[in-house]
């Protein structure tokens, strides 16, 4: 198959959960012999062409480097000039698949109006469902992001939610049963198995952006309050982004500079899990996610993850409570005494560091692509 991959952002210049998914389906169905290109903004433009081959993915960087984020969201200036850089481009060539990235939602329009005159069958990876939190976002225009998110998913032929309660919201918009697939994000757990541990000891470890939604403000004031009773306590907090100098003031204000270690943004991957390995809980206390990449990276390194209860927290379904980690409330005393528990409880740590590893196995990148590629053959031979 001839397929294309839409998708603004691109891993490793950026890194989040979309990215990595789109890289780690790409890279494999090209080993298997597809076709594949993915169009995005040309974030490597200062190293390489704007076009140019990466493991096996034809990438087109269909316009110069533009920021994503304004304030700490993401801009709808960007969204609408990447989908008008993007037509012009993608429409020279012809595809079997376009895979196009839910958010940010107008580059859906274009892989759309690809299908209707170049015949491609469009899917669309749906990763959150926003709806009423639209007005949270952007206040009254809310009302517009509404319309616009609805309406995109009357676009595809076929929609893959990244789990099943993202499927569920879905119905919200009366998205048919039968038009979602859903295929969950994956782990390369094998690799990770052959990571070896930092020399550098953590109890908590966090991985993630650092914005608002991610709420590591929480994270920072549930470790101060575990200090008390560990005095040592250790959190590595790994990533970038708007909100980093004001965690680093909240940081000394909450006294806790020998006790947190802001790393920023780590380039390699190998050193993300290297770090995760030498620790002992990952916490993710944030409220807005889909399929969390770092839950199964975390697991696999043999780490249980805290998580909040959210209903805008898809992550929940990731979570099976005394398996593979913890849901609990969005609470600095919540987190503090879970993370409490679980280091004076050795024997318990010991246990879900086993199980957290044998759940995080059954998500091998290799099985979710074999599921994606039936999807994708699926879809192509209905038509």
């Amino acid at each position: 198959m001839k397929i294309a991959f839409i998708y603004d952002a691109v891993y490793p210049w950026i890194k989040g959960g979309a990215e990595k998914r789109v890289y780690e389906i790409a890279k494999r169905l090209s080993e298997r012999g597809h076709e594949v290109h993915w169009y995005s903004v040309g974030w490597w433009a200062n190293d390489q062409p704007l076009y140019m081959e990466k493991d096996g993915i034809i990438f087109h960087g269909v316009c110069q480097p533009i920021d994503l984020y304004k304030n700490g969201k993401r801009t709808i200036n960007e969204a609408l000039y990447f989908a008008w850089k993007l037509a012009p481009v993608i429409m020279r060539e012809d595809f079997d698949i376009i895979d196009c990235q839910e958010f940010p939602y107008f580059p859906c329009f274009v892989a759309k109006i690809h299908s209707i005159f170049k015949k491609s069958v469009l899917l669309i990876t749906w990763y959150e469902v926003w709806d009423k939190y639209w007005y949270d976002y952007i206040g009254k225009k809310g009302f517009f992001g509404r319309i616009i998110e609805k309406t995109t998913t009357k676009l595809p032929k076929k929609i893959i939610p990244i789990s099943n309660k993202i499927k569920d919201d879905l119905k919200i918009f009366n998205v048919p049963e039968e038009k979602n697939y859903v295929i969950p994000n994956g782990v390369d757990f094998n690799y990770i198995q052959n990571i070896k541990p930092s020399t550098q000891n953590f109890d908590i470890i966090y991985v993630g952006r650092l914005i608002s939604h991610k709420n590591v403000d929480v994270l920072l004031k549930a470790i101060s309050k575990a200090k008390i009773t560990v005095p040592n306590i250790k959190c590595g907090i790994i990533g970038s982004g708007p909100d980093l100098e004001k965690l680093k003031n909240l940081s000394k204000t909450l006294r806790l500079e020998d006790n947190v270690n802001f790393f920023g943004f780590v380039e390699k991957d190998e050193d993300v899990y290297s770090y995760m390995k030498s620790s002992k809980i990952f916490v993710l206390p944030s409220t807005r996610e889909g399929f969390p990449n770092t839950i199964l990276e975390a697991n696999s390194c043999g780490l249980p993850a805290i998580i909040v209860d959210h209903e805008k927290n898809a992550g929940v379904g990731v979570i099976k409570n005394n398996e593979n980690g913890f849901i609990v409330k969005l609470s600095a005393d919540e987190i503090s005494n879970k993370i409490l528990y679980l280091l004076k409880n050795e024997s318990e740590l010991n246990k879900l560091n086993k199980s957290s590893i044998a759940f995080a196995k059954n998500y091998d990148w290799e099985l979710i692509v074999s599921k994606i590629e039936k999807v994708y053959e699926a879809t192509l031979n209905e038509t």
